[in-house]
């Protein structure tokens, strides 16, 4: 067999595994997190460790609780260290040394974004805490993480996981440090790193690690990342290093049976050079689509790191299973304060994985995967029946029944062949592909029968809805309308300019427009008084003051006063913060005097500036957004009539704070199973 052959290979199906000896042990009420219910288990020892930022919740819109009783469920016993004290190593050893590893991640959210705010301020909460309290998990929890668990065992294996993993697989630029980092593999000293949805390359990770141990070769194995010195006999490098050339690493045509890995440019390279940053992202994005993607490589020091192609996605019978899988639903019994994500969550059902949109500024498309990954109807019509008979506090309404994206529910490419030859980063930019299917006939059956229920009396739709797909079919806007809405929904034309969106790949604000049509009258048929909430980005690259300034003046206009407003936070990894950083865009082919510029909002006033456009509504911004339209030649804005975006007069008391600087305020509504970026969630929608 070619090395083509070995990384395109067929997936080995999830629940196929002979258990480990240790499934005889039985399933735990709930995974143990410490010596005495590992005791009433009859456990002499956990065979896994997995060591979280988050508090513990038993509940499958939280990635720990999936990991653990996945692996419970191929036999192994797995133990939790939720939230540790990680200024010392002993809370490390609460349950011992593993059999097997070590399994590290931040949680639910990247620690950065969790911790921050898109100013750099510090947030003094934290949704995934007891009591909401900020300030129990440490900066780059992962690396801290690894570190205590090395410090702990020595000789123990240490894999990585998790968002704020997957987001640092390579060299990355760092918001917070305001510089490019190395791989967090090389950071956290850890021994591999699991990107993607790692359910199928964690359960062959473990069963290998269980039989022989971490000395062997895991590079067969998809959605992986680990280092090694060179480029091991009967692979061909494919360079991207090189940007005075315009090989951006295609495959040479010579080359197709051989094992192909692309090169790019080296860590101490794009540390130094914001032209090859801008490169390797743009390299890495396309390196995205599992039935294509090569190997990439990248030398840090006297080392590379190696990352495998990504993960094959589950099938829908993969999926039903890990969904399946004997939750507790609950938090764990230790906990005696509420958990403001649980609270958000426990009635809300996940019905699909992924997105196709692949806004550049979002975080799912390069964390999921593009490729929808849905549960089978009756998988889902299970959960609810559960949430109704099992979870505490039920009273008949199934809070969201969605994913990253409310409405790609079994959407995905004709033809199979197409797909798997597809580089495009998205199915919907700059306009719907012609092979995407876009019937939502199987989501609007899903929406019947699950209020159909009994015991349901509502079904609320609360994932941001992608409304440029919703418009190609009407009956689900009515649907969705007559059902499932409850006073509101929020959808995200983000920005209302041609500029910014071209940078954001997001549609026209005409599509937002045709969409509202639709919703207007259908709730109008309905006898309905409902709203639509739009989101909008502040400071994206690309972006122009007078940008934000036709935004706020459509704003005012439609009659919209933005509350949900957040200045863009450049996430790790991300095609925007390539923009951000480099200052090129990788949208683009990228070549040394031919990238394409892109301008980047990076000075705290302007950034301040462009928010406060938003909130033009504010008295607290009249004071700048004057100063500021005075200087770009708009003083005709000023002043009392419908026409003017803010007045001339200040209410007395006001105007001193300005955006930003407003004190007593609570920050956002808790984040569920989305990882936030830029104060939006980290999806397509």
């Amino acid at each position: 067999m070619t090395k083509a052959a070995e990384t395109r290979g067929a997936a080995k199906p999830l629940f196929s595994y002979r258990k480990h000896w240790a499934h005889r042990f039985g399933v735990a009420p709930f995974l143990p997190m410490s010596r005495a219910e590992m005791d009433t288990l009859g456990w002499d020892s956990c065979d896994i460790i997995l060591v979280t930022g988050d508090a513990y919740i038993d509940h499958p819109s939280f990635g720990m609780a999936i990991i653990g009783r996945l692996l419970e469920a191929q036999g192994f016993r797995v133990g939790i260290i939720a939230q540790p004290d990680w200024r010392d190593a002993s809370a490390f050893r609460a349950l011992g040394k593993p059999n097997l590893f070590f399994g590290v991640t931040s949680g639910n959210m990247d620690s950065m974004v969790n911790r921050y705010t898109s100013d750099r301020r510090l947030r003094h909460n934290d949704s995934y805490t007891p009591g909401g309290e900020g300030g129990k998990r440490p900066d780059r929890s992962v690396i801290v993480y690894a570190q205590r668990c090395r410090e702990a065992f020595p000789d123990a294996p240490i894999l990585l996981g998790g968002i704020e993993s997957s987001l640092r697989r390579i060299a990355h630029y760092d918001y917070w440090s305001d510089k490019v980092r190395r791989s967090i593999l090389f950071d956290a000293k850890a021994d591999l790193l699991l990107y993607g949805n790692a359910e199928r390359a964690l359960v062959e990770v473990a069963h290998r690690i269980a039989k022989r141990g971490m000395a062997q070769d895991f590079s067969d194995i998809r959605g992986l990342a680990f280092t090694r010195e060179a480029t091991p006999e009967g692979w061909l490098e494919a360079s991207a290093e090189d940007i005075d050339e315009p090989d951006e690493g295609r495959m040479r045509k010579d080359a197709q049976s051989e094992g192909v890995v692309i090169r790019l440019p080296a860590f101490e390279q794009v540390a130094n050079d914001p032209e090859s940053y801008a490169r390797a992202s743009r390299v890495l994005h396309r390196e995205s689509n599992p039935g294509n993607a090569r190997p990439l490589t990248q030398r840090h020091g006297t080392r590379d790191i190696w990352l495998t192609a990504p993960p094959i996605p589950l099938t829908m019978a993969e999926m039903d299973g890990v969904y399946d899988l004997p939750f507790a639903r609950a938090p764990h019994p230790s906990y005696t304060q509420a958990i403001p994500a649980w609270e958000m969550i426990r009635h809300s059902v996940t019905i699909m994985r992924g997105c196709f949109g692949g806004c550049s500024f979002c975080s799912i498309t390069e964390h999921e995967g593009r490729i929808i990954q849905s549960r089978s109807e009756g998988s889902i019509l299970k959960e609810i029946e559960t949430i109704r008979d099992k979870t505490e506090g039920f009273t008949g309404i199934i809070s969201d029944i969605g994913g990253p994206t409310a409405n790609m529910y079994r959407l995905a490419c004709k033809d199979r062949e197409t797909e798997a030859l597809c580089r495009r980063p998205s199915c919907v930019y700059p306009d719907i592909c012609k092979n995407l299917e876009t019937s939502h006939d199987a989501l609007i059956q899903l929406y019947r029968k699950a209020r159909a229920i009994p015991g349901v009396k509502k079904v609320m739709v609360a994932s941001g809805v992608r409304y440029d797909l919703a418009v190609k079919s009407p009956a689900y806007v009515r649907e969705l309308v007559e059902h499932h809405v409850g006073g509101y929904l929020k959808i995200a034309p983000e920005h209302t300019e041609s500029g910014p969106l071209s940078k954001m790949m997001k549609p026209g604000i005409g599509s937002y427009d045709r969409f509202k049509r639709l919703f207007d009258a259908a709730a109008q048929a309905a006898k309905k008084q409902y709203f639509l909430i739009p989101y909008f980005i502040a400071a994206h690259p690309g972006t122009s003051d007078e940008d934000m300034m036709n935004l706020a003046l459509w704003l005012k206009k439609n009659g919209y006063r933005a509350d949900q407003v957040q200045t863009y936070l450049p996430s790790p990894m991300a095609l925007s913060t390539a923009m951000y950083h480099s200052g090129f865009n990788p949208l683009k082919p990228v070549r040394r005097g031919a990238s394409e510029k892109v301008d980047a909002v990076k000075g705290l006033r302007q950034r301040r500036l462009h928010k406060a456009f938003l909130r033009y509504h504010d008295p607290e911004n009249w004071p700048v957004l004057r100063e500021a339209l005075k200087a770009m030649g708009r003083a005709d804005l000023i002043g009392p009539g419908k026409h003017h975006l803010v007045p001339g007069w200040q209410p007395a008391g006001t105007g001193k704070a300005g955006e930003g600087r407003r004190t007593g305020q609570k920050s956002a509504r808790p984040q569920s199973r989305e990882f936030r970026t830029n104060g939006l969630r980290s999806r397509g929608s």
